[in-house]
Formats: C-alpha cells, structure tokens, sequence
C-alpha cells in the first residue's frame, strides 16, 4: 500500500492518475456499488479519488474499512465466552 493509498481522502487529494497517466485523480462524493451475498448494496456520497481523463476510482481505504465493518454479520454481536466451570467454592454439599 503506498502513502496516498494508507490515509484517508481530504478535499486537497490531487495526484497524477496512475493508470492514464494524464489525468488527475480529483477527490468525489459517489455511489459505490457492493455485493454481500446475493445482494447489491449501495452506499451514496461515498468518497473516492477519480481520474478526469480515464475514469479510474479510488476509493478511501478508511472508508472500505468503515464500510466492511458494519456490514460485517459479526458486527454488534457479543463474542462466545468459553465454557468455565463454575466456582466450588460457593457451592454447599
């Protein structure tokens, strides 16, 4: 991952666009599409460098992270406890 890639997306992210190597990646509020399963989920205003020449996106890594973890099922759950034996020594014969 490189530096532009590991922080996250500000109003004054301007680069060189990578793949075309003319354009400038230029920071944007879009939609961004995703499947999780057999849905589309759809995220609007979603932040993401894009090329003024090509087209091509980048997407705020901080974002993706964001994103992944509310839409992971895991999410919100409490986590299992190992079984432990309960305490003897409050229990009478």
């Amino acid at each position: 991952m490189s530096d532009n890639e590991s922080k996250p997306i500000t109003e004054d992210a301007r680069r060189l666009c990578p793949e075309c190597q003319a354009g400038i990646l230029r920071l944007q509020h879009l939609t961004y599409f995703t499947w999780l399963n057999d849905e589309l989920i759809t995220v609007p205003n979603f932040p993401a460098l894009v090329c003024d020449v090509c087209g091509r996106r980048e997407y705020d890594p901080h974002a993706i992270q964001w994103l992944n973890t509310l839409l992971n099922p895991q999410t919100g759950r409490r986590a299992l406890r190992k079984n432990t034996p309960p305490n003897t020594d409050r229990l009478r014969p």
